[in-house]
């Protein structure tokens, strides 16, 4: 029989294998230098020791080929995601999968794409101290420690939009918004210290400067979340004044809490159970500030900025959260995001109006109204005293005038009212029952008005009758026609659908099933363009050929010859093919298919009939004014969907006029997007600043052999504009818009990177949705800008 261990055996067994077990827990819970983390591997975090938190990569909503580096709650539904890598540019890094993040030996986090280009890393090492371990915490904070046991690096020192209980926002610390809801670029809100005061303002998302503060949330000069969930500012005096009263704070200990800076300028404190009863649960909003966001930027001095909704919105804070909606006659410039601002549903064209600024055809417009709604800028025209009647009629009149704002006569000591007269872009829009005592008067266009030149003619009892009796003649002919045309149609179409049918059958063996891409041989590609006889054009990527393809219904084609391709084997130039292939846009060129057989490397696309915008422009029969302004407006819209919209974000490193292709409608489309990464790396480079000459591409001459951006802008601050439109009489008699549309470029060509506009803002511009403010000189004295598009 073998007798029990004594107790002090036991206690030696465990005093001796005590070491060996914490060496374990530790070695699990901490990150060894040359650690990694793969995108979409089955590692793709590192947890802290209770498993709260976890860091790594996180994919984003609605698509599972993009990757965000970032810590979130690992228990809670939904996996709250708490910080993100950003840089201080406000750029976060989006990456595909097998992106890696590693632990460096120079103690930093070094983040990569498949082919290793370093796409962001954490701030460099202030001291000396070598780098020891790094490890996810249980208080969410993930931290880089050297081995003096002192932290490096932590993600608590460089919050993104939240901050959790341990952790301190400072006079050096911020918290910017995100963009949306699901995209973690930063976005329009910041809080942050300034002289002595914790303040909420705005982000200009053109300049990135803040304006319109907002001062209420307290004074002091650091800003405490201590692990019981309150949220502090230490004054001046050292005392800490609750921001959160203790009071709303429930159940100390039992809940996990954040602090959230929301991408619609709310800070909020949430707090969500440890250990819902029922295993779900959900964020519980617990405070917020400030409590009516649509209001808290319109009280203000300020006069610049869009709201929380944007331009020519109305915003109605509901639930201490703002409500976007868009008045009568308008509609959303992006219908996923509310937030963007509103666009008018009918065009402005300048023969709507009188050259004394009144409105043509008035009988075309009638007015919407809204209670309990305001535009508190955008003022350009007041009536006082004035009847509702007299302020419709005003504004009725006035081509300017957008949407006219009646206060209540009976609320003036008067008796009689006030008509303020508003045009786009409508500013800070707010809609509130209870303290707005006005009336906004929507001028909008009738359901049955059409938009004709006011010198078109308008068809009269005559020439009614007349266009009846030529119907009828037509009608009788074609019948005859028609009906002794059926019977040799029927059966040219039945063997051309026999035919299709081989040909489909053939076809469909070699479509990608992702992207609905055709591969061809070069044998076919050979034989379509009749031995690559007929060529469009050439450029960086290669020279482009007519070609045919007899059993497709796209007749024609345009087939691009690829030179100079990095040759990286089938696979990387099919995985290249199929990004490009999975954009779709309709101011895009459209990939049809591609040859990719022995060292040939072929795309083939859809043909655009009008060639591209270079030869456009310069040709003997130029577009007009109105069709400039579209095919500006398309490029814009392909490239914002480019930058921002598609599913892999391209940057297409060589924009031009030869590379704007127009189809049969004369819809500009942009060609070459998305062949950067196929050229061997001599013909490509990473640049911050202008791309490319600042050549001239214009046909008239200018003085001294001046530099195009250097001429316009000097024409521009001389006041000078005229100079453009010297042989061109329509751009003469829109001199607003040209100006509008110069200060546009001189924005797009800046050589800050950081004052450059994003494209979606140069399409709001363009929609006359943004105000365009004077922008600065574009380029620093005796430098050569560079950009890239």
């Amino acid at each position: 029989m073998i007798s029990p261990p004594s107790p002090t055996l036991l206690f030696l067994l465990i005093f001796i294998t005590t070491p060996l077990i914490f060496a374990t827990v530790k070695s699990q819970r901490n990150v060894s230098v040359g650690d990694s983390l793969y995108a979409g591997g089955d590692s793709a975090a590192w947890q802290s020791p209770s498993g709260d938190f976890a860091f790594g990569f996180r994919p984003i909503p609605d698509d599972e080929h993009q990757f965000l580096l970032a810590i979130w709650y690992a228990k809670i539904p939904g996996s709250t995601i708490i910080w993100y890598a950003s840089s201080n540019r406000g750029s976060t890094p989006l990456v595909v999968r097998n992106s890696k993040v590693e632990l460096t030996t120079t103690g930093h986090l070094v983040l990569t794409d498949p082919g290793n280009n370093e796409l962001w890393r954490s701030r460099s090492v202030t001291d000396d101290s070598r780098v020891s371990h790094a490890a996810m915490l249980d208080t969410g904070n993930f931290v880089i420690t050297s081995e003096s046991s002192g932290n490096i690096w932590e993600t608590f020192k460089y919050p993104t939009d939240t901050i959790l209980p341990t952790q301190e926002l400072d006079v050096n610390g911020s918290l910017s918004s995100t963009l949306a809801e699901t995209n973690y670029s930063n976005g329009r809100y910041q809080l942050r210290f300034d002289q002595g005061s914790l303040i909420l303002n705005q982000i200009d998302m053109f300049t990135k400067k803040p304006y319109n503060d907002y001062y209420p949330l307290g004074a002091g000069s650091r800003l405490i979340f201590n692990d019981s969930g309150y949220i502090q500012i230490q004054n001046s005096s050292g005392s800490p004044l609750n921001l959160a009263p203790a009071n709303v704070i429930p159940r100390p200990g039992s809940n996990y809490y954040r602090a959230t800076l929301g991408f619609d300028g709310v800070f909020t404190l949430y707090s969500f159970p440890r250990n819902p009863s029922n295993g779900g649960g959900s964020w519980s909003v617990v405070w917020s500030r400030p409590e009516d966001i649509c209001q808290t930027f319109v009280d203000i001095t300020a006069t610049l900025g869009t709201g929380p909704c944007g331009y020519n919105s109305i915003c109605e804070t509901i639930n201490g959260r703002p409500n976007c909606t868009c008045p009568p006659g308008f509609s959303f410039l992006d219908e996923k995001n509310p937030y963007t601002g509103c666009k008018q549903d009918y065009a402005s064209y300048p023969e709507d109006c009188n050259p004394d600024g009144s409105t043509i055809e008035t009988d075309q417009f009638e007015f919407e109204q809204m209670s309990f709604a305001d535009f508190p800028y955008s003022d350009f025209g007041i009536l006082h005293p004035a009847t509702e009647l007299e302020c419709r009629q005003s504004c009725l009149f006035d081509c300017s005038c957008a949407v006219a704002v009646l206060q209540d006569p009976s609320l003036s000591p008067d008796g009689t009212g006030t008509c303020w007269k508003k045009k786009l872009p409508l500013s800070n829009g707010w809609f509130n029952r209870d303290s707005i005592d006005r009336t906004a008067l929507f001028k909008v266009l009738k359901s049955n008005a059409s938009r004709k030149s006011p010198d078109t003619p308008q068809p009269g009892g005559e020439n009614r009758n007349q266009a009846v009796l030529i119907l009828s003649v037509l009608l009788g002919t074609s019948a005859i026609f028609n009906f002794l045309s059926f019977a040799a149609i029927s059966s040219i179409l039945f063997c051309l659908y026999r035919r299709k049918l081989r040909d489909v059958e053939s076809i469909r063996s070699r479509r990608d099933i992702d992207t609905n891409l055709r591969s061809f041989t070069y044998k076919e590609l050979e034989q379509a363009t009749n031995g690559f006889k007929e060529e469009l054009g050439r450029g960086a990527f290669g020279t482009v050929y007519k070609g045919e393809l007899s059993s497709s219904h796209v007749n024609f084609v345009a087939v691009k010859k690829l030179e100079k391709v990095v040759q990286e084997g089938e696979r990387e130039f099919k995985t290249e093919v199929k990004v490009i292939g999975q954009t779709h846009h309709k101011n895009l060129v459209r990939l049809l298919g591609y040859c990719d057989e022995d060292e040939h490397r072929l795309l083939v696309y859809e043909f655009m009939a009008n060639g591209s915008l270079s030869s456009f422009l310069f040709g003997k029969l130029r577009p007009s004014w109105q069709q400039r302004l579209q095919i500006a407006s398309g490029i814009t819209k392909g490239l914002t969907y480019l930058h921002e919209e598609c599913g892999t974000q391209i940057i297409h490193c060589d924009i031009k006029p030869q590379n704007i292709l127009l189809d049969d409608n004369l819809t500009a489309k942009i060609s070459d997007f998305g062949l950067a990464k196929l050229l061997i790396n001599s013909k490509t480079q990473t640049l911050t600043g202008v791309r490319g000459t600042k050549g001239k591409c214009v046909d008239f001459e200018m003085e001294e052999e001046a530099i195009l951006t250097e001429w316009a802008y000097d024409c521009y601050i001389d006041g000078m504009i005229g100079k453009f439109t010297k042989d061109d009489e329509e751009g003469r008699n829109d001199l607003g818009r040209l100006e509008m549309l110069l200060k546009v470029a001189f924005w797009c060509v800046q050589y800050e990177p950081l004052l450059r506009p994003s494209m979606r803002t140069v399409s709001m511009m363009l929609e006359g949705a943004v105000q365009v403010p004077s922008p600065p000189c574009p380029f620093p004295m005796n430098s050569i800008s560079k950009i890239i598009v």
